[in-house]
């Protein structure tokens, strides 16, 4: 367990235990519990207090879940996908909600920012905490959603470094397992996001329990948030394709290039070779190489063949 403590008024009264804790009946009390990759047995012990969903309490212990949002009865069950950036690489996390009538408890799996700050945040305005549940549910996805936003732009600013050495030389293979690597960190954060635009969406304009009207206003705005980022995941995967496409077809056209050099060099060179082996046959009956003058016009013929060739494939940007 990372923090356990009862809230009255939108001020923290107490800190509390599992032992001790229970969803409280007045209207302003509710209990706010934080578990860090909980046992199984814990986890059945906050299901007995709380009386949770053998669905909810399944998946929060198992993880690996996709983002949603379920409604059991009077209660609610959401799961994010949480992310962080560590040495340079995009690693991912789970955090599982339930809120209820007089608790919210969250379940963090993997890599994840501690919820401490969103408390601590929830604590200095009480008059919004005083709001109950809702407002702390809101307070945990706003706090994921943003949480997403430096990672965005790490990887942005590396992607647009990348876009712009495409025209300055082929990509190492280094840098093409790197750039494999980035799409594959920006699929993950799209499965991430993208779920979140619905989810968000719901609980700003659908009734949901426990959801209150005036706390609709927010999830359209983390909503909002949502969508903004899912667009720049977006762009960025679109512009990284593009750059790959584009670096492959420079190396293309280089490598076209190199081929008719290659191909024009060798049909001069095919001239004396044809030339010689001609006239390396030694017959007997070949008049030509009795002849005075057969060396130098066969040199000659060889040079200005030679000459021209080199000439018409200059001409049209084969050497």
């Amino acid at each position: 367990m990372v923090d356990s403590a009862l809230y009255v008024g939108g001020h923290r009264d107490r800190s509390v235990s599992i032992d001790t804790a229970t969803p409280p009946d007045q209207r302003d009390h509710f209990v706010w519990i934080g578990l860090l990759e909980p046992s199984e047995e814990l986890l059945r012990q906050v299901q007995a207090r709380f009386g949770l969903h053998d669905l909810a309490v399944e998946d929060a212990h198992r993880a690996h879940q996709r983002p949603k949002l379920e409604v059991y009865g009077q209660s609610l069950f959401v799961v994010l996908r949480t992310a962080e950036l560590k040495a340079g690489k995009v690693e991912c996390g789970e955090t599982h909600v339930f809120i209820g009538h007089g608790y919210v408890i969250t379940v963090r799996h993997g890599a994840s920012s501690s919820y401490a700050e969103v408390r601590k945040r929830c604590e200095t305005i009480p008059r919004m905490l005083g709001k109950g549940i809702d407002f702390v549910l809101y307070s945990i996805i706003d706090f994921v959603v943003d949480n997403y936003f430096p990672i965005v732009e790490t990887l942005e600013q590396e992607v647009e470094e990348t876009a712009a050495d495409v025209m300055t030389a082929a990509f190492s293979p280094e840098k093409i397992a790197r750039i494999y690597e980035i799409r594959r960190e920006l699929q993950v954060l799209r499965r991430s996001v993208q779920p979140l635009i619905d989810m968000t969406g719901r609980l700003a304009r659908v009734e949901v329990p426990l959801i209150d009207e005036d706390l609709k206003p927010y999830f359209r705005d983390v909503q909002d948030h949502t969508t903004r980022l899912s667009e720049r995941i977006e762009n960025l995967r679109e512009l990284l394709a593009s750059a790959l496409e584009a670096n492959l077809l420079i190396v293309s056209i280089r490598q076209n290039e190199v081929m008719k050099k290659l191909a024009g060099w060798a049909a001069i060179l095919a001239v004396p070779t044809a030339i010689a082996g001609i006239y390396g046959m030694n017959f007997e009956h070949m008049p030509e190489l009795r002849w005075t003058y057969g060396y130098p016009a066969v040199i000659a013929t060889i040079l200005v063949v030679c000459a021209w060739l080199y000439m018409r494939f200059k001409r049209s940007g084969w050497l």
